[in-house]
């Protein structure tokens, strides 16, 4: 059987584009989409990626209305953590460490998305 290699892109739609384009590079790296040839888009680093759908009922979340959330894996919890609060975004740490999977934190982009951030263990 023939696999997709990973995700090519994540499109939703938002309230400001351009505005919440420019918060996701602020505060993640994540160069908007080129608008040239020239230009260089964000490219992921290889790691593992979790697909996988919910019960519509979830609380995951939040609000009943958003039919997505994105995970952003990152290197290190406490510095992205650090990083978003000094820029003023509110994020929760979760106090469990869970054994085999790591360390997860919850915030809201501008437009009341959910992100999930998740720091691998080991």
């Amino acid at each position: 059987m023939e696999k997709v290699l990973g995700i090519g892109g994540f499109f939703f739609r938002a309230e400001n584009p351009e505005a919440l384009g420019r918060w996701y590079e602020k505060n993640f790296g994540i160069n908007l989409s080129p608008q040239s040839y020239d230009a260089t888009p964000w490219q992921q680093e290889a790691g593992i990626t979790i697909f996988s759908p919910f019960p519509k009922t979830t609380e995951m979340f939040g609000n009943p209305d958003r039919q997505w959330m994105v995970n952003f894996r990152v290197r290190s919890l406490d510095a992205i953590v650090e990083q978003l609060r000094k820029n003023g975004i509110e994020v929760t740490v979760d106090a469990e460490v869970y054994p085999n999977i790591g360390r997860f934190a919850q915030l809201k982009d501008p437009g009341e998305n959910p992100i999930q951030l998740w720091e691998p263990q080991g």
